[in-house]
Protein backbone atom coordinates (compact mmCIF):
# COMPACT_ATOMS: atom_id res chain seq x y z
CA UNK A 1 0.00 0.00 0.00
CA UNK A 2 1.13 3.58 -0.93
CA UNK A 3 0.91 5.99 2.01
CA UNK A 4 1.80 9.84 2.05
CA UNK A 5 2.26 12.22 4.58
CA UNK A 6 -0.40 14.80 5.86
CA UNK A 7 0.83 18.35 5.13
CA UNK A 8 1.90 19.98 8.00
CA UNK A 9 0.74 17.78 10.53
CA UNK A 10 2.55 14.89 11.85
CA UNK A 11 0.62 12.08 10.40
CA UNK A 12 0.93 9.49 7.45
CA UNK A 13 -1.92 8.05 5.58
CA UNK A 14 -2.70 5.26 3.24
CA UNK A 15 -2.51 6.95 -0.08
CA UNK A 16 -6.45 5.10 -0.51
CA UNK A 17 -9.42 6.15 1.84
CA UNK A 18 -12.32 3.98 2.31
CA UNK A 19 -15.44 6.33 1.33
CA UNK A 20 -18.39 5.40 3.04
CA UNK A 21 -20.76 6.51 1.18
CA UNK A 22 -21.94 3.53 -1.71
CA UNK A 23 -21.56 0.43 0.57
CA UNK A 24 -24.00 -2.51 -0.43
CA UNK A 25 -27.51 -2.17 0.46
CA UNK A 26 -30.42 -4.52 1.15
CA UNK A 27 -33.10 -4.86 -1.92
CA UNK A 28 -31.61 -1.01 -3.56
CA UNK A 29 -32.76 0.66 -0.26
CA UNK A 30 -30.19 2.73 0.41
CA UNK A 31 -30.80 3.02 4.39
CA UNK A 32 -30.38 -0.62 4.80
CA UNK A 33 -26.92 -1.21 4.88
CA UNK A 34 -25.53 -5.18 4.34
CA UNK A 35 -23.89 -4.85 7.18
CA UNK A 36 -22.04 -8.26 7.18
CA UNK A 37 -20.56 -7.54 4.17
CA UNK A 38 -19.48 -4.07 4.81
CA UNK A 39 -17.80 -5.11 8.24
CA UNK A 40 -15.81 -7.89 6.16
CA UNK A 41 -15.07 -5.48 3.66
CA UNK A 42 -14.10 -2.58 5.91
CA UNK A 43 -11.95 -5.30 8.08
CA UNK A 44 -10.54 -6.72 4.72
CA UNK A 45 -9.15 -3.37 3.93
CA UNK A 46 -7.76 -2.21 7.20
CA UNK A 47 -5.89 -5.65 7.17
CA UNK A 48 -4.49 -4.81 3.93
CA UNK A 49 -3.22 -1.56 4.57
CA UNK A 50 -5.87 1.05 4.29
CA UNK A 51 -5.90 3.66 7.34
CA UNK A 52 -7.96 6.28 5.91
CA UNK A 53 -11.64 5.06 7.08
CA UNK A 54 -14.35 8.57 6.18
CA UNK A 55 -17.81 8.71 6.90
CA UNK A 56 -20.25 11.46 7.19
CA UNK A 57 -23.50 12.40 9.53
CA UNK A 58 -26.26 11.86 6.47
CA UNK A 59 -24.85 8.89 4.71
CA UNK A 60 -27.10 5.91 3.91
CA UNK A 61 -30.15 7.85 6.02
CA UNK A 62 -27.71 8.58 8.87
CA UNK A 63 -26.66 5.11 8.93
CA UNK A 64 -23.48 5.09 8.15
CA UNK A 65 -21.54 6.10 11.12
CA UNK A 66 -23.75 3.73 13.06
CA UNK A 67 -22.17 0.40 10.85
CA UNK A 68 -18.74 2.47 10.73
CA UNK A 69 -18.55 2.17 14.51
CA UNK A 70 -19.21 -1.81 14.46
CA UNK A 71 -16.84 -2.40 11.88
CA UNK A 72 -14.40 -0.60 13.49
CA UNK A 73 -14.45 -2.93 17.28
CA UNK A 74 -12.23 -5.81 18.10
CA UNK A 75 -9.31 -3.34 17.73
CA UNK A 76 -9.68 -1.88 14.63
CA UNK A 77 -10.32 1.35 15.99
CA UNK A 78 -6.65 1.58 16.73
CA UNK A 79 -5.22 1.05 13.22
CA UNK A 80 -7.56 3.77 11.18
CA UNK A 81 -7.80 7.86 10.88
CA UNK A 82 -11.51 8.38 11.36
CA UNK A 83 -12.98 10.47 9.48
CA UNK A 84 -16.64 12.35 9.87
CA UNK A 85 -17.95 15.86 9.39
CA UNK A 86 -20.75 17.55 11.48
CA UNK A 87 -23.87 18.58 9.39
CA UNK A 88 -23.43 21.86 8.04
CA UNK A 89 -26.73 22.73 7.24
CA UNK A 90 -28.47 21.35 10.26
CA UNK A 91 -26.36 23.47 12.67
CA UNK A 92 -28.63 26.94 13.42
CA UNK A 93 -27.10 27.69 16.93
CA UNK A 94 -23.10 27.26 18.49
CA UNK A 95 -24.58 24.66 20.60
CA UNK A 96 -25.84 22.50 17.81
CA UNK A 97 -22.37 22.13 16.58
CA UNK A 98 -21.76 20.38 19.55
CA UNK A 99 -25.00 18.26 19.63
CA UNK A 100 -24.48 16.54 16.40
CA UNK A 101 -20.75 16.11 17.71
CA UNK A 102 -21.41 14.30 20.65
CA UNK A 103 -23.84 11.92 19.01
CA UNK A 104 -21.04 11.39 15.97
CA UNK A 105 -18.85 10.42 19.11
CA UNK A 106 -21.59 8.16 20.39
CA UNK A 107 -22.71 6.28 16.86
CA UNK A 108 -19.00 5.73 15.90
CA UNK A 109 -18.56 3.96 19.61
CA UNK A 110 -15.49 6.09 20.31
CA UNK A 111 -14.12 8.83 22.78
CA UNK A 112 -12.47 10.96 19.84
CA UNK A 113 -12.80 11.54 15.67
CA UNK A 114 -9.28 11.98 14.35
CA UNK A 115 -10.43 13.92 11.41
CA UNK A 116 -13.30 16.29 11.55
CA UNK A 117 -14.42 17.69 8.69
CA UNK A 118 -17.57 21.17 8.69
CA UNK A 119 -19.33 19.05 6.01
CA UNK A 120 -19.80 20.62 2.35
CA UNK A 121 -18.72 24.28 2.94
CA UNK A 122 -20.42 26.45 0.13
CA UNK A 123 -20.81 30.64 0.52
CA UNK A 124 -23.70 29.94 2.77
CA UNK A 125 -22.36 27.51 5.38
CA UNK A 126 -18.81 29.68 5.17
CA UNK A 127 -21.63 32.70 6.47
CA UNK A 128 -22.95 30.58 8.86
CA UNK A 129 -20.02 29.42 9.86
CA UNK A 130 -18.39 32.69 10.82
CA UNK A 131 -21.34 33.97 11.92
CA UNK A 132 -21.77 31.26 14.54
CA UNK A 133 -17.98 31.33 15.85
CA UNK A 134 -17.61 27.45 15.01
CA UNK A 135 -14.03 27.73 15.04
CA UNK A 136 -13.84 28.25 18.45
CA UNK A 137 -16.09 25.24 19.32
CA UNK A 138 -14.01 23.15 16.69
CA UNK A 139 -10.66 24.74 18.66
CA UNK A 140 -12.73 23.78 22.23
CA UNK A 141 -13.13 20.55 21.26
CA UNK A 142 -9.85 19.73 20.04
CA UNK A 143 -8.67 21.07 23.52
CA UNK A 144 -11.23 18.48 25.17
CA UNK A 145 -9.68 15.89 22.97
CA UNK A 146 -13.01 15.21 21.18
CA UNK A 147 -11.42 15.42 17.59
CA UNK A 148 -7.51 15.53 16.83
CA UNK A 149 -7.82 17.80 13.45
CA UNK A 150 -10.42 19.86 12.16
CA UNK A 151 -11.05 20.79 8.37
CA UNK A 152 -13.76 21.09 5.81
CA UNK A 153 -15.50 19.28 2.93
CA UNK A 154 -15.60 21.63 -0.29
CA UNK A 155 -18.45 22.58 -3.18
CA UNK A 156 -18.74 26.01 -4.33
CA UNK A 157 -16.55 28.11 -6.57
CA UNK A 158 -12.77 28.39 -5.74
CA UNK A 159 -13.12 32.18 -4.90
CA UNK A 160 -15.07 30.31 -1.56
CA UNK A 161 -12.22 27.86 -0.99
CA UNK A 162 -9.61 30.87 -1.51
CA UNK A 163 -11.21 32.49 1.65
CA UNK A 164 -12.43 29.84 3.60
CA UNK A 165 -8.45 28.55 3.67
CA UNK A 166 -7.01 31.96 3.75
CA UNK A 167 -9.76 32.60 7.03
CA UNK A 168 -8.37 30.16 9.80
CA UNK A 169 -5.50 27.81 10.25
CA UNK A 170 -6.75 24.40 8.59
CA UNK A 171 -5.19 21.25 9.69
CA UNK A 172 -6.39 19.60 6.33
CA UNK A 173 -9.04 19.69 3.31
CA UNK A 174 -11.38 17.55 1.19
CA UNK A 175 -12.15 18.62 -2.45
CA UNK A 176 -13.84 17.12 -5.57
CA UNK A 177 -11.15 16.77 -7.81
CA UNK A 178 -10.37 14.15 -11.03
CA UNK A 179 -9.27 14.25 -15.06
CA UNK A 180 -12.98 16.10 -15.71
CA UNK A 181 -13.18 18.55 -12.77
CA UNK A 182 -10.03 20.06 -13.47
CA UNK A 183 -11.64 23.68 -13.36
CA UNK A 184 -14.26 22.92 -11.45
CA UNK A 185 -14.95 24.03 -7.41
CA UNK A 186 -11.62 24.18 -5.98
CA UNK A 187 -10.04 22.57 -8.93
CA UNK A 188 -6.39 22.35 -9.71
CA UNK A 189 -5.86 26.01 -8.30
CA UNK A 190 -7.49 24.68 -5.19
CA UNK A 191 -5.05 22.20 -4.92
CA UNK A 192 -2.30 23.65 -5.81
CA UNK A 193 -3.08 27.02 -3.01
CA UNK A 194 -3.47 24.24 -0.36
CA UNK A 195 -0.69 22.43 -0.92
CA UNK A 196 1.38 25.78 -0.85
CA UNK A 197 -0.15 26.72 2.50
CA UNK A 198 1.32 22.96 3.61
CA UNK A 199 -2.33 21.69 3.73
CA UNK A 200 -2.97 17.70 3.16
CA UNK A 201 -5.90 17.28 0.62
CA UNK A 202 -8.27 14.42 0.45
CA UNK A 203 -9.81 13.64 -2.65
CA UNK A 204 -13.38 12.98 -3.40
CA UNK A 205 -15.25 11.93 -6.42
CA UNK A 206 -12.04 10.54 -7.66
CA UNK A 207 -14.47 8.03 -10.43
CA UNK A 208 -16.69 11.00 -10.71
CA UNK A 209 -19.59 8.71 -9.06
CA UNK A 210 -18.42 5.70 -11.22
CA UNK A 211 -18.79 7.81 -14.24
CA UNK A 212 -15.38 7.40 -15.21
CA UNK A 213 -15.41 4.05 -15.05
CA UNK A 214 -18.56 2.66 -15.87
CA UNK A 215 -20.71 5.34 -17.85
CA UNK A 216 -17.81 6.83 -20.24
CA UNK A 217 -19.34 7.66 -23.51
CA UNK A 218 -18.20 5.22 -26.20
CA UNK A 219 -15.73 7.31 -27.91
CA UNK A 220 -14.31 8.15 -25.12
CA UNK A 221 -13.98 4.74 -23.82
CA UNK A 222 -12.48 3.70 -27.56
CA UNK A 223 -9.73 6.11 -27.54
CA UNK A 224 -8.48 4.77 -23.98
CA UNK A 225 -9.14 1.12 -25.50
CA UNK A 226 -6.71 1.95 -28.00
CA UNK A 227 -4.41 4.33 -26.71
CA UNK A 228 -0.71 2.51 -26.84
CA UNK A 229 -0.43 2.35 -22.93
CA UNK A 230 -2.95 -0.01 -21.86
CA UNK A 231 -4.91 0.62 -18.59
CA UNK A 232 -8.40 0.22 -17.64
CA UNK A 233 -10.43 3.02 -17.18
CA UNK A 234 -10.08 3.01 -12.98
CA UNK A 235 -6.71 2.73 -13.31
CA UNK A 236 -6.44 5.80 -15.47
CA UNK A 237 -8.26 8.15 -12.99
CA UNK A 238 -6.58 6.84 -9.66
CA UNK A 239 -3.35 7.25 -11.68
CA UNK A 240 -4.00 10.51 -12.83
CA UNK A 241 -4.35 11.63 -9.18
CA UNK A 242 -1.90 9.84 -7.73
CA UNK A 243 0.79 12.11 -10.02
CA UNK A 244 0.02 15.30 -8.35
CA UNK A 245 2.26 15.01 -5.06
CA UNK A 246 -0.12 17.79 -3.94
CA UNK A 247 -2.64 14.73 -3.01
CA UNK A 248 -2.83 13.56 0.29
CA UNK A 249 -5.06 10.49 0.59
CA UNK A 250 -7.94 9.44 -2.23
CA UNK A 251 -11.33 8.40 -1.15
CA UNK A 252 -13.21 5.56 -2.69
CA UNK A 253 -16.69 4.71 -2.18
CA UNK A 254 -16.36 0.85 -2.57
CA UNK A 255 -19.66 -1.02 -3.06
CA UNK A 256 -18.00 -4.91 -3.34
CA UNK A 257 -15.32 -6.78 -2.00
CA UNK A 258 -14.60 -7.13 -5.73
CA UNK A 259 -13.94 -3.22 -5.64
CA UNK A 260 -11.69 -3.47 -2.50
CA UNK A 261 -9.78 -6.18 -3.60
CA UNK A 262 -8.72 -4.53 -6.82
CA UNK A 263 -8.15 -0.86 -5.26
CA UNK A 264 -6.04 -2.43 -2.71
CA UNK A 265 -4.00 -3.90 -5.48
CA UNK A 266 -3.80 -0.80 -7.74
CA UNK A 267 -3.11 1.38 -4.92
CA UNK A 268 -0.34 -1.18 -3.97
CA UNK A 269 1.92 -0.91 -7.26
CA UNK A 270 5.20 1.00 -7.45
CA UNK A 271 4.34 3.25 -10.30
CA UNK A 272 1.12 4.66 -7.90
CA UNK A 273 3.17 8.08 -6.89
CA UNK A 274 4.05 11.23 -7.58
CA UNK A 275 5.28 12.05 -10.98
CA UNK A 276 4.03 8.85 -12.16
CA UNK A 277 2.22 9.87 -15.62
CA UNK A 278 4.18 11.09 -18.58
CA UNK A 279 3.27 14.32 -20.52
CA UNK A 280 1.71 12.34 -23.24
CA UNK A 281 -0.56 10.85 -21.00
CA UNK A 282 -1.60 13.72 -19.31
CA UNK A 283 -1.94 15.37 -22.50
CA UNK A 284 -3.72 12.44 -23.85
CA UNK A 285 -6.36 13.08 -20.69
CA UNK A 286 -6.66 16.97 -21.07
CA UNK A 287 -7.92 16.18 -24.76
CA UNK A 288 -9.99 13.33 -23.52
CA UNK A 289 -11.64 15.87 -20.85
CA UNK A 290 -11.84 18.66 -23.32
CA UNK A 291 -14.21 16.10 -25.66
CA UNK A 292 -16.25 15.24 -22.37
CA UNK A 293 -17.07 18.70 -21.55
CA UNK A 294 -18.69 19.52 -24.79
CA UNK A 295 -20.94 16.51 -25.08
CA UNK A 296 -23.42 18.96 -22.93
CA UNK A 297 -23.80 16.06 -19.99
CA UNK A 298 -25.13 16.63 -16.52
CA UNK A 299 -22.38 16.82 -13.75
CA UNK A 300 -23.97 14.66 -11.37
CA UNK A 301 -22.58 12.30 -8.95
CA UNK A 302 -24.86 10.02 -8.18
CA UNK A 303 -24.07 11.52 -4.34
CA UNK A 304 -27.89 10.97 -3.39
CA UNK A 305 -27.91 14.14 -1.53
CA UNK A 306 -31.09 14.90 -3.96
CA UNK A 307 -33.06 12.21 -2.68
CA UNK A 308 -35.40 10.84 -1.49
CA UNK A 309 -37.61 13.18 -3.72
CA UNK A 310 -40.65 14.00 -1.88
CA UNK A 311 -42.74 13.57 -5.05
CA UNK A 312 -41.20 10.60 -5.78
CA UNK A 313 -39.03 11.49 -8.97
CA UNK A 314 -35.34 9.50 -9.41
CA UNK A 315 -33.01 12.31 -10.21
CA UNK A 316 -30.08 10.44 -10.31
CA UNK A 317 -31.94 8.16 -12.83
CA UNK A 318 -33.17 10.64 -14.56
CA UNK A 319 -29.83 12.47 -15.64
CA UNK A 320 -28.57 9.12 -16.24
CA UNK A 321 -30.72 8.52 -19.05
CA UNK A 322 -29.96 12.27 -20.32
CA UNK A 323 -26.33 11.88 -20.36
CA UNK A 324 -26.59 8.67 -22.02
CA UNK A 325 -28.58 9.99 -24.74
CA UNK A 326 -25.87 12.67 -25.34
CA UNK A 327 -23.21 9.99 -25.48
CA UNK A 328 -21.62 9.44 -28.78
CA UNK A 329 -22.47 5.66 -28.70
CA UNK A 330 -24.57 4.44 -31.59
CA UNK A 331 -27.68 3.37 -29.43
CA UNK A 332 -27.78 6.05 -27.22
CA UNK A 333 -30.96 7.45 -28.11
CA UNK A 334 -32.79 4.31 -28.55
CA UNK A 335 -31.44 3.05 -24.98
CA UNK A 336 -32.42 6.23 -23.49
CA UNK A 337 -35.63 6.68 -24.32
CA UNK A 338 -35.92 3.03 -22.66
CA UNK A 339 -34.42 3.81 -19.41
CA UNK A 340 -36.77 6.99 -19.49
CA UNK A 341 -39.96 5.11 -19.88
CA UNK A 342 -39.36 2.68 -17.07
CA UNK A 343 -38.82 5.58 -14.58
CA UNK A 344 -42.69 7.33 -16.30
CA UNK A 345 -43.90 3.59 -15.90
CA UNK A 346 -42.71 3.48 -11.86
CA UNK A 347 -43.71 7.32 -11.38
CA UNK A 348 -40.13 8.41 -11.31
CA UNK A 349 -39.82 10.61 -14.09
CA UNK A 350 -39.20 14.22 -14.51
CA UNK A 351 -42.88 14.63 -14.93
CA UNK A 352 -43.86 14.53 -11.68
CA UNK A 353 -41.50 17.51 -10.42
CA UNK A 354 -43.24 19.90 -8.71
CA UNK A 355 -40.22 22.39 -8.45
CA UNK A 356 -40.27 22.22 -4.57
CA UNK A 357 -36.58 22.98 -4.71
CA UNK A 358 -35.26 20.69 -2.03
CA UNK A 359 -33.09 18.74 -4.42
CA UNK A 360 -31.36 21.90 -5.46
CA UNK A 361 -30.95 23.33 -1.78
CA UNK A 362 -28.98 19.89 -1.23
CA UNK A 363 -26.98 19.41 -4.38
CA UNK A 364 -23.64 19.95 -3.62
CA UNK A 365 -22.66 20.21 -7.81
CA UNK A 366 -25.16 23.43 -7.91
CA UNK A 367 -26.69 21.45 -10.54
CA UNK A 368 -30.05 23.56 -11.52
CA UNK A 369 -32.06 20.55 -11.27
CA UNK A 370 -35.62 21.67 -11.70
CA UNK A 371 -34.81 23.62 -15.29
CA UNK A 372 -32.83 20.09 -16.36
CA UNK A 373 -35.44 17.97 -15.66
CA UNK A 374 -37.85 19.99 -17.91
CA UNK A 375 -35.44 20.10 -20.32
CA UNK A 376 -34.57 16.15 -20.56
CA UNK A 377 -38.08 15.27 -19.94
CA UNK A 378 -39.35 17.05 -23.25
CA UNK A 379 -36.82 15.46 -24.51
CA UNK A 380 -36.89 12.29 -23.62
CA UNK A 381 -40.46 11.61 -24.32
CA UNK A 382 -40.50 12.40 -27.76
Amino acid sequence: MQYRHFGKINVKTSLLGFGTMRLPVINGNDSKINEEETIKMIRYAIDNGVTYIDTAYPYHGGNSETLVGKALQDGYRDKVILATKNPTWLINTAEDWDKYLNEQLSKLKTDHIDFYLQHCFDADGWKKFKKLNLWEKAMKAKAEGKIKYFGFSFHDEYEVFADILDSYDWDFCQIQLNYLDTDYQAGIKGLEKAAAKNIGVVIMEPLRGGKLVNDLPGNILNQIESFHISHKPVEWAFKWLAHRQEVTAILSGMSTMEQVKENIELFSREDMVPGCMSKEELTFFEDLATQWKNMKLVGCTNCQYCMPCPNGVNIPECFNAYNYAHSARGDAHEVSRKKYKILTKNQNDASNCVECGACESACPQNIPIIETLKTLHEELVK
